[in-house]
């Protein structure tokens, strides 16, 4: 069960023979890989490891080995010098324990992995998506933010490179914030094609660093048309099979797990009797007889969809010692302490130096002897089972445990939050998995995580390691891990690592008054009443700088876009009047939307709501909430407006002084549109690393948007995607404020982010006029906004991230390979023709008169315009790709690299 090659069947040869997936390249690779498929819409297959510890038990010599291995390679590449001033990043969950090993083999240098779960008090120093997984965000919480800081080597480790675009998404935001000469990529396995695999190589020219990749096999997955549509049919037809075959009982067991099978709530994937089933694992079925399934493969999951589930819930403390016979049903645990030494890190969540290096080396072989000790004395195979992230410290333990158990066979895998299918076929890399609820309070909410190839392996002994934070009643639950594990061993050992949680930092003191919001005519064209500019007056500053000359220093890494303004596009004559044209046709449109996501606010989020707009597209839709629940309910709104940047969160400032003078469960944060959603993502982290760091809770990070195109939140008035004239323009339509800036040199710790207020453009400036001819129409809208709220209060508004799915998919079809660059919806689209390098603009076929004024910009700027036959939105703006001042042409290939 736990070898690449079973009596002589390679583990891929199941997923390989039904889908056609096919491994080429080096000799070992079908030693190092099997093959699964996954439960995940975005893949089909899964490679699975044979080395690294994950899904498949190994020994943990091995699995150190393989990293510490790696990590000499990457030392002889950079030499010792070099080496020395290396920083080591493992990505969570899968490689955190093998870019630990990595950094070992490197020697001195410091280790910080990517996690899942936000801690309380740590700021984030940075994240990146990952956009195959089955959970995306990553999160980098260094302890001490310098770690990231410097121009020595930055080693980047992944268990494997499949197409290289989580690497690429790493290194540019990692470069965008903390520029470096050199990056070195390591890997296991790099399974990129030669297309992925020429773009790591182009993104090191883009952004004039160096990029080396380390790997110990290299190959291609060959994958035949259709496979992610024929997995996925496989997948759900095994499913479903399992959830059929409820009733199926287990037929006596034979071999080393015969005094314990599997009960009925063991939450194992069992065999339903297919010939060539493992001897001895305890899992076979009966097959044909009693009403269950013939031979075939199936996985069963016992405790799920109708087989006797777990009481979830009923929490109970594992017994300490010796339990009655009659009590072997229960979790049969024994707590082992450690003596975990104070103040050393779990693992590289927060980093992890050189110095504690040397501290778990000494502190190592007596944890490892009181693990010894608490195993029975006939245990022949034994099992260290780590815990989602937290790898490296229980295979350390288990490699230590390896070496001075005389006699005992000890293996090492983790459990993991990824939903594989198990079929107990010896060509099927994943025989067996355990299924029980999550035990670590996730940021995301509850749900099922796994322990694959544990169930019938005949292990005597398993050895559970976590971290505080996961010792939970539900670790301990009757359908909780531990118990799952009692079910198929005969005794189950405890071992909890304390959860490092760093010390605060000193911090420079804060100021205890915070400035009274900017309002107009001071600073911008809107009445007072209308908004509040939570912001800093940037209006003396010369910040903008030609468009072409922001595109290269934002695409190369040089700058931020929020370090720059671009000079302010002043529409033609023409354009003005597409403008007008465009407000006299959407008005009622818009006020309707305007009506009814304002209505969604006030009967869902709070009776008297706070609008904080997101300066500055969101401001003008701010407003108009307000006049409407003015119009509507005679209410008089606070209303305010802050900034957000991409990539570095919202204003903390802003947020202190909002939580000062309101009830933050008031506040409800407004745009304009939502695109793919990448402002909503960058909400959502930023209130809770705000959390995190201030202790202020209470601020709700869903949006509320007049259109909602990209289905990327549940407050909105449509989902249409339709022109709103407000994005035609830049400050003349948004009370003349420029978007906002954060620069270090201009903005300070205790400072709001900036803006400039544009007056020597008064006499183009149409905010006010906007805003009225809207306002002018809510009379006429009120049925329509009653019978809109109605439906869409009593219909299905759960996000689909649709916008996304398809941002990623024409990034990938354009050969762009950066979601950044795509911008999709008619507001996002006349953004990158106002204010970007637009390279081509996708039309959907039949566009009608909401495109004049985007088909007249690109006219104007020599852009194409492509019709598209499927679009899932009206337009899609595309950035140039690969932009230089040198670039010519529309196809992106006649550039000056």
């Amino acid at each position: 069960m736990n070898k690449a090659v079973n009596d002589g069947v390679w583990s891929g040869s199941w997923v390989a023979e039904r889908l056609g997936v096919r491994l080429e390249g080096d000799d070992e690779l079908t030693g190092m890989l099997g093959l699964a498929l996954r439960r995940n819409p975005k893949r089909a297959h899964l490679l699975v490891s044979n080395v690294l510890g994950k899904h498949v038990p190994q020994s943990p010599s091995v699995v150190y080995g393989a990293g510490f291995a790696l990590g000499r390679r990457v030392r002889e590449l950079l030499g010792a010098e070099e080496a020395a001033r290396a920083v080591v990043l493992g990505y969570a969950e899968t490689a955190t324990g093998l870019g630990h090993s990595v950094a070992d083999g490197v020697g001195l240098a410091p280790y910080l992995h990517s996690t899942r779960r936000p801690v309380a008090g740590v700021a984030r120093a940075g994240g990146f998506e990952e956009s195959h997984s089955h959970a995306t965000s990553h999160l980098l919480l260094p302890e001490d933010p310098a770690l990231l800081v410097g121009d020595g080597p930055l080693v980047l480790v992944d268990d494997e490179f499949s197409t290289g675009n989580t690497v690429l998404n790493t290194v540019r935001d990692l470069h965008e914030r903390y520029p470096r000469r050199r990056y070195v990529v390591v890997a296991l396995v790099d399974m990129r094609s030669a297309a992925d695999a020429g773009r790591l190589a182009e993104s090191a020219g883009e952004i004039g660093a160096r990029v080396d990749l380390v790997a110990a096999a290299t190959g291609t997955v060959r994958l035949p048309e259709g496979v992610l549509e024929k997995g996925q049919e496989l997948v759900a037809r095994y499913e479903a099979e399992s959830a059929g075959a409820g009733g199926l009982s287990p037929a006596a067991p034979s071999g080393p797990n015969a005094q314990f099978p599997a009960p009925p709530n063991s939450g194992v994937t069992a065999d339903a009797g297919r010939e060539g089933n493992a001897p001895g694992s305890g899992l076979a079925a009966e097959a044909g007889r009693e009403g269950n399934p013939p031979s075939s493969g199936l996985a069963i999951e016992a405790g799920r969809e109708g087989n006797p589930p777990g009481a979830r819930g009923t929490a109970r403390q594992a017994p300490t010692g010796p339990q009655p016979e009659d009590e072997r049903t229960h979790p049969h645990v024994t707590r082992v302490d450690l003596h975990w030494p104070p103040g050393l890190p779990d693992g590289g969540r927060h980093g992890f130096t050189p110095a504690h290096r040397t501290h778990l080396e000494d502190a190592l072989p007596a944890m490892t002897a009181r693990l010894a000790e608490a195993l029975p004395a006939d245990a022949r195979s034994v099992l260290v089972l780590g815990f989602e992230e937290l790898m490296y410290a229980p295979l350390r333990l288990a490699r230590d445990l390896e070496q001075v158990a005389e006699g005992v066979e000890v293996r090492y895998s983790t459990t993991t939050r990824s939903p594989v299918l198990a079929v107990d076929d010896p060509g099927y890399a994943i025989r067996t998995r355990l299924v029980f609820p999550a035990h670590d309070t996730p940021a995301d909410g509850p749900g099922e995580r796994y322990a694959y190839n544990v169930a019938g392996a005949g292990f005597d002994a398993v050895i559970a390691v976590v971290d505080s934070v996961a010792d939970t009643p539900e670790l301990h639950a009757p359908d909780g891990l531990l118990a799952r594990l009692s079910a198929h061993a005969p005794q189950v050992l405890l071992a909890v690592v304390p959860s490092y949680v760093p010390g605060p930092l000193a911090l420079p003191e804060r100021h205890s008054m915070l400035p009274e919001p900017l309002r107009g005519p001071a600073f911008s064209s809107y009445a007072p009443e209308e908004v509040g500019w939570l912001l800093q007056d940037l209006s003396d500053v010369t910040l903008e700088a030609p468009t072409e000359e922001r595109e290269e220093a934002i695409q190369s890494g040089g700058a931020h876009y929020a370090e720059s303004l671009p000079v302010e596009y002043q529409p033609s004559e023409q354009y003005q009047e597409l403008f007008q044209a465009a407000l006299a046709e959407s008005a009622a449109r818009l006020a309707q939307a305007a009506g009814a996501v304002t209505e969604i606010v006030l009967a869902e989020r709070s009776p008297r709501p706070v609008l904080v707009s997101l300066a500055r597209a969101g401001t003008p839709v701010g407003v108009l909430m307000r006049r409407w629940a003015q119009f509507r309910h005679g209410l008089e709104l606070p209303h305010y407006a802050v900034s957000i940047v991409r990539g570095r969160g919202i204003d903390a400032n802003a947020l202190r002084w909002l939580a000062a003078h309101h009830d933050p469960r008031d506040v409800v944060f407004v745009d304009g549109w939502t695109g793919k959603g990448a402002i909503t993502r960058e909400l959502t982290a930023a209130i809770r690393e705000f959390e995190a760091s201030d202790g202020i809770t209470g601020f709700d990070p869903e949006i509320a948007v007049l259109a909602d195109p990209g289905s990327c939140v549940r407050t909105y008035g449509t989902r249409e995607d339709y022109l709103i004239p407000s994005a035609c323009l830049n400050s003349t339509v948004s009370g003349l404020i420029s978007r906002t800036v954060l620069r270090a040199d201009l903005v300070g710790p205790h400072d709001y982010h900036g803006a400039k207020f544009y007056r020597e453009l008064a006499g183009a400036d149409v905010s006010v006029a906007f805003l009225d001819a809207v306002s002018a129409r809510f009379a006429e809208v009120v049925d329509a906004v009653d019978a809109t709220a109605k439906e869409l209060l009593s219909g299905d508004r759960e996000p689909t991230w649709e916008g996304w799915a398809a941002v990623e998919r024409i990034s990938q079809e354009y050969g762009i390979h950066d979601v950044n660059l795509v911008k999709p919806g008619v507001g996002e689209t006349t953004r990158v023709l106002l204010r970007r390098v637009p390279w081509k603009i996708l039309a959907r076929a039949g566009a009608g008169a909401d495109l004049d004024h985007v088909r007249l910009l690109a006219e104007q700027r020599g852009v194409p315009v492509e019709e598209v036959a499927e679009l899932p939105y009206t337009c899609v703006g595309l950035i140039h790709p690969k932009y230089t001042r040198g670039a010519t042409g529309a196809d992106g290939r006649a550039v000056n690299l």
